[in-house]
């Protein structure tokens, strides 16, 4: 039963084996491939060896390799070598690490993790922190937190009441804001087009001249 798992190993270390030398972006014959995968759903199970090679055969060769030396797109690192088995042995472990009671390891381990992060850039003790999917999700539970913290100051409670008849909030951002926090202003009633923008420099950072005259 467990062979699979194998299987899906020694696809795993043949694709980042040849990930340094082939193409970044995938070839235009393995983007046409992937119309084959285009199929009726199926009636029966399919076998499960087979589903993991019809995943290589038309999905290996059609990813761009964000995982080799040469792409510079992103800072993923979930390749490592390191990193893939935790993150392997992670799936297999299927927690929910909501709640402490039912899922105490993982639990414990991003509680130390965060602490080590706190340490890392140097925060105040007893700095809070909670891990999420990714940066639209880290923009918008950062300026949701803003949010309410702003109206809480204001002696709103935007949890009960929502944001008719709130006090207006003034957001600052710089003119490269990443799209996430424009969208997830969207998401969270604040308004994409009520922003003002900042002139930045050559680092994308706010000028503070400009910001002293907002």
């Amino acid at each position: 039963m467990y062979s699979i798992l194998d299987d899906a190993a020694q696809r795993a270390r043949a694709y980042l084996s040849n990930v340094g030398s082939r193409p970044v972006s995938p070839r235009q014959e393995a983007i046409a491939a992937l119309a084959d995968l285009d199929t009726s759903l199926p009636i029966t199970p399919t076998e499960p060896r087979k589903t993991l090679e019809i995943l290589d055969r038309f999905v290996s060769p059609a990813t761009m390799a964000m995982a080799g030396p040469r792409f510079f797109g992103f800072v993923i690192g979930g390749s490592l070598p390191t990193a893939l088995a935790a993150n392997w042995l992670a799936g297999a472990w299927d927690q929910n690490a909501t709640l402490y009671e039912p899922t105490p390891g993982v639990a414990a381990l991003e509680q130390v993790a965060l602490r080590w992060m706190v340490d890392l850039f140097d925060l105040p003790s007893g700095t809070g922190g909670a891990f999420v999917t990714g940066a639209t999700v880290a923009n918008f539970t950062a300026l949701a937190a803003a949010r309410n913290g702003v109206l809480a100051k204001a002696g709103w409670n935007v949890e009960a009441d929502g944001l008719f008849g709130a006090p207006p909030i003034t957001v600052i951002a710089g003119e490269e804001a990443h799209p996430t926090v424009l969208k997830s202003l969207g998401m969270l009633g604040l308004g994409r087009g009520r922003i003002t923008r900042v002139p930045v420099d050559s680092q994308g950072r706010m000028n503070p001249k400009a910001l002293s005259a907002i």
